[in-house]
């Protein structure tokens, strides 16, 4: 049987396309999220033995619990974890509602580790290793005007994913941070036509970046060439923050 890789948000975007680059290398690949979208059917339809979804919210730790435990049934314990799923709010943090802050909180950082923690068990409890990565984002490394509680989540994946690294490194599981720039993606849809020139004018390579730009270097580091990378986080944004 293939490995298993368990995806977080793998109905549309950057989730999207790692599924699918996943099932295109071989993967066995479990998945979820609030809704099944429109791509997922006929993947599924196309890989019925190696491609798994389950509707759950990352946020609810029993919803992200449940699609574990059914992912681990369906295809025994998991070779990889990819962090994906997140949600964006922008506004001024002295005006952003409570409400929003904690939704963000829950999904993007708390609901990675409540992931992670239940992923581990299974990880850990045969041998060969393993790979867990999480999806941060420049806008943790340096900020943004209006996105500070998005970027504190960010950030802290990026520290979950150095001390993480220490203490399951000796089981011969790597953890590493992805952390792409701006996406040319529904996540970057509420950018207006002003703020998407003045990015492009400030990346070296003079564009938003694809889905297509990011994959590969999660299949590398999901790989059996990345075995001696841990605790790190790869940029990829055109050079923005260079």
């Amino acid at each position: 049987m293939s490995r298993l890789i368990i995806v977080t948000g793998g109905s549309r975007g950057l989730g999207l396309a790692i599924t699918r680059a996943l099932l295109e290398a071989g993967y066995s690949v479990a998945t979820c999220s609030r809704s099944q979208g429109e791509a997922l059917p006929a993947m599924m339809e196309a890989c019925p033995d190696r491609l798994f979804w389950q509707e759950a919210d990352i946020g609810n730790a029993a919803s992200s619990q449940a699609f574990i435990d059914a992912a681990v049934r369906r295809f025994g314990a998991p070779w990889g974890l990819v962090n994906n799923a997140g949600i964006a709010r922008e506004g001024i943090l002295a005006t952003l509602p409570l409400v929003e802050v904690d939704l963000l909180i829950q999904t993007n950082l708390s609901g990675a580790i409540q992931v992670a923690r239940a992923v581990l068990r299974h990880m850990l409890s045969r041998p060969g290793g393993g790979r867990i990565i999480n999806i941060s984002s420049i806008i943790g490394q340096r900020g943004y005007t209006g996105l500070a509680a998005y970027a504190a989540t960010k950030a802290g994946l990026d520290g979950l994913t150095r001390a993480l690294a220490r203490e399951v490194g000796r089981r011969q599981i790597t953890v590493n941070s992805v952390a792409p720039g701006y996406l040319d993606t529904e996540m970057s849809g509420t950018l207006s036509g002003g703020q998407r020139d003045q990015i492009v004018r400030r990346t070296p390579l003079g564009r938003l970046g694809t889905a297509d730009d990011v994959v590969p270097s999660i299949l590398f580091l999901l790989g059996d060439g990345a075995r001696f990378i841990t605790g790190q986080t790869l940029t990829i944004d055109g050079g923005i923050t260079c």
